[in-house]
């Protein structure tokens, strides 16, 4: 009689699948055993049936819709289906970027209170001195220095939840600084 390894042996019907958010979900009786009977119909679980109705939704959801009198000021309706590539990263901070530069309406109330402090850190944005040496900046997708918003990120969110002091906030020079004394500047 042959034995088997016990390493091939596999558990459950098909390969293993990474799943890295699991939600609850409240459902009438009703809604259940329909979604389980179109569970079965697809030959899915029901679990996956959910995760693939959801997706399957997400065409219908409108984030923009279609606007303009003019051609100058017409938008073009996207679904967040469509969006999914400009909105989703694996990096939180450039999750929230994306969210707060591109559709400012979705955000939470904390987002919204983060998105204030960022807005207002010219460290985190491209600008230049005006006349009178101040730095200025404006919210522009293109101007986020993406990599600074992610190194201070924790920091941004740990004063937004009030967990930590605005003092902690990273810092830049508000003034243009005064060029370095050279040798040629000395007279002799």
């Amino acid at each position: 009689m042959a034995t088997e390894n016990p390493e091939s042996k596999r558990k459950g019907g098909g390969g293993k699948l990474s799943r890295s958010e699991t939600v609850t979900v409240r459902l009438d009786p009703r809604l259940r055993y329909l979604a389980e009977l179109a569970a079965r119909k697809h030959r899915r679980t029901l679990s996956s049936y959910i995760e693939w109705a959801v997706e399957e939704s997400l065409t219908h959801v409108n984030l923009r819709e279609e606007s303009g009198d003019s051609p100058d000021d017409f938008q073009r309706a996207i679904s967040l289906g469509a969006a999914h590539d400009c909105l989703w990263d694996v990096d939180e901070a450039d999750r929230f970027s994306k969210l707060a530069l591109q559709f400012p309406d979705l955000m939470t109330h904390d987002e919204q209170v983060l998105w204030k402090l960022v807005r207002e850190n010219g460290l985190l944005w491209k600008g230049n001195y005006d006349k009178r040496d101040e730095w200025v900046w404006q919210v522009t997708p293109d101007a986020l220095v993406a990599d600074r918003l992610r190194d201070h990120f924790d920091t941004f969110k740990a004063v937004a939840e009030g967990k930590a002091s605005r003092d902690t906030l990273p810092k830049w020079p508000k003034t243009k600084p005064a060029p370095p004394e050279t040798d040629d500047d000395i007279p002799f």
